[in-house]
């Protein structure tokens, strides 16, 4: 029962968490403090602000603590409160908190009422707060354990019927498993069969008292034994035209069977309750970026949080990026946040940047095992934008209605899909006839100029005995949407009308700080000059669009026509620019000739890349054209320039000594730098060397192929590959490029690819005989000889000719090459 008692403490706490405001700021500034006198102006302001907020709803969370329950049902109640509560969006609501379990002995009532009905305002959150810590100590001598319904929903009611505005929707919020239970209450009868049937009746009676008292109850079933029959006749016996009978939003009871739904389960039907939407967000355990999106309509919004552990730490970020204050004032926006010590914490936006919000939570080692989910909670409070055509109707005469709606930051309502469902009506009053409503739409019928505009027009007919003013109001039914209900104004015209205006906007796309041209056509049939005044209506919050000339002068008994400008200011917000353009009659009382929407559509102005793209996008390939080009071509000169695979073959009278083969990378900028080893006992052998070493010589090939030599002590000259060149002290060098053609042979003789050379002759070699850099002495000589061959003259082939011996004599045939061992 203890434990019971703390759950029950802790539901209505949750429940109070978002309307008490923040625990720190409460601290230090309590709600006992003096009040301070308020200037008129200053609470005229506050009540004007007031109005532009979300509609406020009273509502009471009506929390069942008997012992049908279990324990770990009362603490799931707890989380169900504070939920509920948290999603709550208007400082104007009011809430009342009761608990409630039966009267079965004396000292003891079925409800204990730990919070009347309080305003949540910043004073009321800190009352509410406070009083609420009175559900701390539960005692069983004063609430029993039985489940008396009558006297809970009847309690509620009382409190919720305290109210004189009749508009405010009354909501109860019923959690519980649905299980009367007065068996044991003596106030029902003498035993337990007649005092469960007089419990029913009264049930009955107080459902119909809350239905005629405009009261809707919304069960939340919870336990592991619901009565799912008895719920929803608590539903359908209470209120049933709340959000002006929209989808979704006719109270119904709900049943939970899982942990993981309890949340989405509670903010939906909360949500349809206060004729607001809801939008789901992502899960995930801590540390997480959990994301929610706001849509462009919403005035109002709370984002809601589900950490179920306190210790879970949370950090706003609105659509740009931009870490959001969770107390005051940002960017256009109001920002206050609950919650932050309980399970559910829940920041509430005014004005919300649209967009997807990105919400960071963390906690501490130990309380990262459960999942955090988050949602909005949002209202979209729409100011409409109302022509009448013509702006002064005669009694009989037909008129044409077009309305449009944007939000408080200025944006104009585009998007069709973001009104899905939405019906709008007109209804026209006055002196002399009953009022009359008809129907508005956006299909593109007659008299709708477009289909799917977001603008919605009807006709309608002023009734024949309609004199002096009228009034125009628009009413709009959408999920999560309501209209502001201002009125448009017009009077009833009498004859023929002696000035008659009609205005033409340009419809165009501009840049912030550009203009617009307008036409103002004027007949003026009176026998005097009338002024007339252009005036400007309903403008977006930046805009500040200026008019230029603001009055123009019809001259008697001829037609006019007046050119005026529109300028839109530097900060005007991007997207359709709002209000209407309005000319009146400043000689007729201010009567009203036309109206007309600005059809305008402000758009970024182009950027320094708009404008330059092309060049810079031109210029930018041929750079990367030359770019690659020079690429191509310097790296076909390194090609050309790379002596890798170039042997040296050292030598002295004819004689090989050693031979060393350039590898790839070893030649640095078309040079190779090498030395000759004398090493005493040993023969003179090629060395790789760095640059500037002593004694170096180097052999580098130029960009166009040719290869130069330049001997440690010498001057540098041109080497023909194949040939032997003189380095030092009677040693040759012998450079064989593949790259090159291959040497001629010289007259009696051939001079081929070879490890060593003789004097007029040719010292044939096996090609594996030679080194790379790093190797030992060349390989094993080979049988010295030559081939011998008739003289052609120079161009002889590269392999012998075979030809027929046909005497069988030995010899070989002419044109034959012959090896001699003994040359």
């Amino acid at each position: 029962m203890q434990l019971r008692s703390k759950a029950g403490a802790l539901v209505v706490t949750g429940v109070l968490l978002a309307l008490s405001g923040p625990l720190n700021a409460t601290a230090t500034e309590p709600a006992r403090a003096p009040a301070r006198a308020v200037a008129p102006g200053a609470a005229k302001a506050a009540a004007a602000a007031a109005a532009e907020g979300p509609d406020p709803i009273d509502f009471a969370v009506v929390v069942d603590q008997s012992k049908s329950l279990a324990d770990k049902d009362l603490i799931r109640e707890v989380e169900a409160a504070a939920l509920l509560s948290q999603g709550e969006i208007s400082e104007r609501s009011r809430a009342a908190v009761i608990g409630f379990g039966s009267s079965e002995k004396a000292g003891q009532s079925p409800v204990r009422e730990v919070c009347g009905l309080t305003v949540a305002d910043a004073a009321g959150r800190q009352r509410l707060s406070d009083c609420v810590q009175q559900l701390s100590h539960r005692d069983p001598k004063h609430t029993g354990p039985g489940t008396d319904f009558p006297a809970a929903v009847r309690q509620a009611v009382d409190r919720l019927s305290e109210g004189t505005d009749t508009a405010v929707p009354k909501v109860v919020f019923l959690l519980t498993d649905g299980k009367l239970d007065v068996s044991d209450s003596p106030e029902y009868g003498t035993d337990a069969a007649s005092r469960q049937a007089n419990g029913a009746k009264r049930l009955t009676e107080e459902l119909a008292r809350a239905r005629s008292e405009s009261v809707q109850i919304w069960p939340l079933g919870f336990g592991s034994e619901i009565d799912k029959a008895a719920l929803t006749a608590m539903a359908e016996g209470g209120y049933r035209n709340g959000c002006a009978d929209l989808p979704g939003a006719t109270p119904r009871m709900r049943v939970v069977d899982s942990s993981a739904e309890i949340d989405q389960a509670l903010q939906e039907t909360f949500a349809a309750a206060r004729c607001a939407q809801i939008a789901q967000g992502t899960v995930g355990k801590p540390p997480a970026n959990l994301t929610v999106t706001i849509p462009p309509i919403a005035t109002d919004g709370s984002i809601t949080v589900s950490k179920h552990d306190p210790k879970v730490s949370v950090t706003y970020y609105d659509p740009s990026g931009r870490k959001v204050p969770t107390q005051g004032e940002f960017d256009g926006s109001s920002f206050e946040t609950s919650g932050q010590d309980g399970p559910v914490e829940a920041l509430r936006v005014k004005n919300p940047l649209p967009g997807r919000w990105r919400v960071h939570v963390e906690a501490p080692e130990g309380h990262r095992d459960r999942e955090v989910a988050v949602r909005a909670i949002w209202q979209g409070r729409l100011r409409s934008a109302v022509t009448l055509d013509p702006a002064s109707p005669r009694a009989g005469e037909r008129a044409v209605v077009e309305v449009r709606m944007q939000t408080r930051r200025g944006v104009v309502v585009t998007d069709p899909s973001q009104l899905a469902g939405v019906k709008v009506s007109a209804r026209l009053s006055g002196t002399g006839f009953a009022p009359v409503t008809v129907s508005l739409a956006d299909d593109g019928r007659e008299p709708d100029r477009q289909a799917q505009d977001v603008r919605f027009t009807g006709t309608l007919t002023v009734p024949a005995g309609a004199s002096g003013d009228l009034e125009l109001t628009t009413q709009m039914a959408a999920p999560g949407v309501t209209a502001d209900h201002r009125p448009l104004h017009a009077r009833v015209a009498s004859g023929a009308e002696k000035v008659t205006a009609g205005l033409t906007v340009e419809r165009k796309t501009v840049h912030p700080g550009d203009t617009v041209e307008g036409t103002l056509d004027v007949t003026n049939n009176d026998t005097g000059p009338h002024t007339l005044r252009l005036a400007l209506d309903d403008q977006s919050p930046g805009a500040a669009v200026r008019i230029s000339p603001a009055t123009v002068t019809a001259a008697p008994g001829e037609r006019t026509r007046a050119r005026f400008t529109l300028s839109l200011g530097p900060g005007t917000p991007l997207g359709e620019v709002g209000g209407s353009i309005t000319v009146v009659d400043t000689g007729d009382e201010g009567r009203v000739l036309d109206t007309s929407f600005l059809d305008v559509r402000v758009e970024a102005p182009p950027t320094w890349w708009d404008r330059w793209w092309g060049p810079v996008t031109g210029g930018a390939t041929l750079a990367l054209l030359l770019a690659a080009f020079a690429v191509v071509r310097l790296a076909a000169r390194r090609r050309r320039r790379d002596l890798s695979g170039v042997q040296l073959e050292l030598s002295t009278d004819g004689r090989a000594l050693d031979e060393l083969t350039i590898r790839s990378g070893q030649s640095t900028g078309g040079e190779f730098h090498f030395t000759v080893d004398r090493a005493r006992g040993a023969a003179p052998s090629l060395q790789r060397s760095t640059p500037g070493a002593s004694g170096a010589h180097r052999l580098r090939r130029t960009g166009g192929g040719e290869l130069l030599l330049r001997p440690s002590q010498g001057r540098e000259s041109a080497v023909r590959a194949g040939e032997a060149t003189g380095i030092a002290d009677g040693l040759e060098l012998v450079v064989r490029d593949r790259r090159a053609p291959a040497a001629r042979p010289s007259r009696g003789g051939w001079s081929g690819s070879s490890r060593g050379r003789g004097r007029g002759g040719w010292s044939g070699s096996s090609r594996g005989g030679g080194r790379t850099e790093g190797e030992g002495e060349a390989g094993s000589a080979q049988p010295r000889g030559r081939w011998s061959r008739p003289d052609r003259g120079g161009d002889a082939p590269d392999r012998p000719r075979p030809e027929a011996d046909p005497a069988g004599s030995g010899e070989q045939p002419a044109g034959t090459r012959r090896f001699d061992p003994n040359f």
